[in-house]
């Protein structure tokens, strides 16, 4: 069985072996998904000697079985939605609806907290590697590559230490190509091959973002 990562920045240094062809290119950037893949994303960039931002996604869970993803939200008003789990689980309209507020209210608090008065990432014609701590269904990961591509990136690259075979499936249709360390089967998610898999608090992404653009606000 494989062995389990350490940490998020184990990982992120483990998934930067698969990305060294973007190693240091002028039109390259990183780009994680908080809140778990800014560490990994950091670690990552660092080796690659490559800018690191944020692209901010929420996931639309299912109040109650929030573990159940139903869609996911991204930049560009792009709504990804999962319309088996919607269906399963009987979901109203109304409660849909009232989630997507709900968590756009949260993509506009962690945009204002976490960008710190900085502008967005300039995407536009650029190689961008999108990188999450694991990839379970893969919803946050596919809104995340449509809104860029509606922001239009050249080259979309999705990236994860893990993930499942099925949403790694998913990446191979709407990315420009996939880095995943490993695809283990059965996937019950990400927490179970880390050492240490905690919530990882603003403070931290604060932190890290910091000392990704060198600036404090």
């Amino acid at each position: 069985m494989q062995q389990r990562f350490k940490d998020r920045r184990e990982a992120g240094a483990a998934l930067a072996s698969l990305l060294e062809g973007y190693a240091g290119k002028p039109d390259a950037l990183v780009l994680a998904l908080p809140r778990g893949g800014v560490p990994v994303a950091h670690e990552a960039a660092r080796l690659l000697s490559l800018p690191m931002d944020i692209w901010l996604v929420r996931k639309l869970g299912v109040p109650g079985h929030e573990e159940m993803v139903m869609g996911a939200i991204a930049p560009g008003d792009v709504c990804r939605v999962n319309a088996d789990v919607l269906r399963d689980m009987k979901v109203p309209q109304a409660l849909f609806d009232n989630v997507i507020e709900r968590e756009k209210a949260e993509l506009a608090r962690r945009n204002l907290l976490y960008r710190q008065g900085r502008p967005p990432p300039e995407v536009k014609g650029k190689a961008v590697i999108v990188i999450d701590d694991g990839l379970a269904t893969g919803a946050t990961m596919v809104a995340a590559v449509e809104s860029l591509r509606q922001a239009e990136a050249a080259h979309i690259v999705a990236a994860a230490p893990l993930g499942s075979a099925e949403a790694c499936g998913k990446m191979a249709v709407v990315a420009d190509d996939v880095a995943c360390l490993w695809r283990p089967e059965p996937f019950y998610g990400a927490g179970q091959w880390y050492e240490d898999f905690s919530q990882m608090p603003d403070a931290e992404v604060l932190r890290l973002m910091t000392l990704a653009t060198g600036k404090t606000g």
